[in-house]
């Protein structure tokens, strides 16, 4: 009986212990920054080419100035958007010598994002991919107005990131605590909505072969329920004389 006790005791340290450490890494983000213990629900949004070429607009405006998705061609928003040249150059392509058939890349020289914000900032191309729609959406809804650090802002999903809040003209700005200072030129509703959008265009990014594969997808199931409806009537055609 003593030995069982103690074996138990060792049991519920040693789970204790084992939580306690996988507590404490899963608090860490791979940056090395712990990260707030909340994420938001994207809202339920229509994937569409509208959606996404929406949210293209936006990220050029607002976005494309440091972060590039160079693994995304301009040529790729007529081809599997359906927007027109003339629009792809007004809304999307920057004056920095971008050519049609070239990929979405920052005007920003890397030297030069060094030098500003200590570090280049990162390709988005497979952010989505890589963190998921909902902790993107929620990070981008998580900036606040923080004069202690070097460009005066932070953010509860992203401690210390050095990326200042490039959406606030439109969302507004809040301290810490959520009291907004300064109130932006979009509804709350509008701008999650252009949020949304933008998170949009990132999914599509990260899988830019989305609109093919659901194109082709009904045929391949189509050929491969013919080919196994084929296969039956073959297969009892070759049994049907053995008992």
């Amino acid at each position: 009986m003593r030995i069982r006790k103690k074996l138990r005791r060792f049991d519920m340290k040693r789970l204790v212990v084992v939580l306690g450490l996988v507590g404490f890494l899963g608090s860490f983000s791979p940056n090395g920054y712990a990260e707030a213990h909340f994420e938001l629900k994207t809202p339920h949004y229509a994937f569409n080419k509208a959606t996404i070429a929406a949210g293209a607009k936006l990220f050029a405006k607002r976005c494309m100035s440091c972060h590039s998705v160079k693994y995304m061609r301009y040529e790729f928003m007529k081809q599997d958007l359906g927007m027109s040249e003339a629009d792809v150059e007004k809304y999307l392509m920057l004056p920095n010598g971008a050519s049609f058939k070239g990929g979405m890349v920052s005007a920003m020289p890397p030297r030069m994002a060094h030098k500003w914000f200590g570090v280049s900032p990162p390709d988005l191309s497979q952010i989505i991919q890589y963190r998921g729609q909902d902790w993107v959406y929620t990070y981008l809804l998580s900036f606040y107005r923080d004069p202690a650090t070097p460009s005066g802002w932070n953010n509860h999903v992203f401690p210390k990131v050095a990326m200042p809040d490039v959406l606030a003209p439109w969302g507004g700005i809040v301290n810490g605590q959520g009291k907004v200072l300064k109130k932006g030129s979009e509804s709350p509703a509008k701008f999650k909505a252009q949020v949304t959008d933008i998170v949009a265009f990132l999914r599509f990014v990260s899988d830019p072969s989305v609109f093919q594969r659901w194109a082709i997808g009904p045929w391949v199931l189509g050929l491969i329920a013919f080919f196994t409806f084929t296969a039956y009537l073959l297969k009892r055609q070759y049994w049907k004389g053995v008992k």
